[in-house]
């Protein structure tokens, strides 16, 4: 059984903790372990989440598979007009494979519907494997880009859009 719960400042610890985890194995193959560490401290950081959940558009759910955390999504709404952005999805190594992405991909639609929003927007490394999983949910590929993220590092992407 898979639930979704919203996370609050007192989830924060294990946010963090599923980051390291689910980052670890899903970028080995495509980041160094220098940029992995370097944007797990940026873009994960105390700090950073607290920030983040300050923010009424901002929202970080924990995927759970049978009470279990698997993961975690944090997503803002009315980050453009009509447009909410899928800043991340995660799960860790055990539990991909079971549909929990494509089940937190679906749960994500219905709260962007609630809000009124009529189109996702994501980035994804070119190199990641989720493509296909973001693919397989309609998403489309809108555009490609190469962000300068600091320390001499870049994000190489696409940009993928679901519309409804």
């Amino acid at each position: 059984m898979v639930d979704f719960k919203k996370a609050i400042e007192t989830d924060i610890p294990l946010l963090r903790e599923l980051a390291q985890k689910s980052w670890k194995s899903a970028y080995a193959n495509i980041l160094s372990p220098e940029q992995i560490d370097y944007m797990l401290a940026e873009m994960y950081s105390e700090k950073e989440i607290s920030s983040q959940l300050q923010n009424s558009d901002y929202h970080y759910y924990l995927i759970l598979s049978n009470e279990i955390p698997a993961g975690f999504m944090g997503f803002e709404l009315n980050y453009e007009k009509d447009t909410t952005k899928l800043h991340r999805i995660y799960l860790l190594e055990e539990f991909k494979g079971k549909g929990l992405g494509k089940k937190g991909l679906i749960f994500l639609k219905e709260k962007v519907k609630e809000n009124v929003n009529h189109r996702i927007i994501l980035n994804v490394n070119k190199n990641n494997p989720a493509i296909k999983i973001y693919e397989s949910q309609g998403f489309k590929v809108f555009s490609e880009g190469i962000f300068d993220i600091g320390n001499d590092y870049v994000m190489d992407d696409f940009l993928m859009e679901f519309n409804f």
